[in-house]
């Protein structure tokens, strides 16, 4: 359970876990469970669950403009090109998760998705396929109705673990499917909820 401690002054009904201060709901409001198709924006989104996972997203949002910073405005093509020194001046970074392994994953990760980017056109084009390019949506009465995974997340952490990348399981791929909009499942009392 979330407790309440922020309520915005719009007095709209929103997911009661995003009422916690501007910024969180800025983001249920305006980015989250909105279908995005730019390969920039779903990209930025990949890296940034590779480190989330194990922490709180509320975290990675508060360091979000520092991870912007760090990573190159998160620029897969420089970022791929990374070396020991760059990962070093990271490691040292108290604006961002100093994780190694995530870093690295992060590198690692951007090297794929250019691999995609050229097999298929586009990021997108390739990510979209896990949920027959549409929104799924899910009706959520109670937190008892939220799922951490589901079959089509399952299949993406799958395709994507063959494919190389890393920190991304389907716990994680849930996730960037609820922020990049391929997945909607608001609580049905929001505003933002399919009526």
């Amino acid at each position: 359970m979330v407790k309440v401690a922020f309520q915005p002054k719009d007095n709209k009904k929103r997911c009661v876990w995003c009422l916690k201060d501007q910024l969180y709901v800025d983001y249920h409001d305006n980015e989250w469970g909105i279908p995005s198709h730019d390969d920039q924006h779903l990209f930025e989104h990949l890296i940034l669950e590779t480190f989330q996972a194990g922490l709180s997203w509320y975290t990675i949002l508060k360091k979000r403009e520092n991870f912007r910073i760090a990573f190159d405005n998160f620029d897969a093509k420089k970022m791929a090109l990374y070396d020991e020194e760059k990962v070093e001046e990271l490691m040292h970074n108290a604006g961002i998760i100093r994780s190694k392994a995530k870093i690295l994953a992060a590198i690692n990760n951007a090297k794929l998705f250019l691999g995609i980017q050229k097999e298929f056109g586009s990021f997108d084009k390739y990510i979209w396929q896990f949920t027959d390019y549409n929104t799924i949506w899910f009706s959520i009465r109670s937190w008892s109705d939220i799922k951490t995974t589901i079959p089509q997340s399952d299949a993406m952490s799958k395709a994507l673990k063959k494919r190389g990348f890393k920190f991304i399981g389907s716990t994680t791929c849930m996730a960037y499917m609820e922020a990049v909009g391929m997945v909607s499942d608001h609580f049905n009392d929001c505003w933002l909820a399919r009526k």
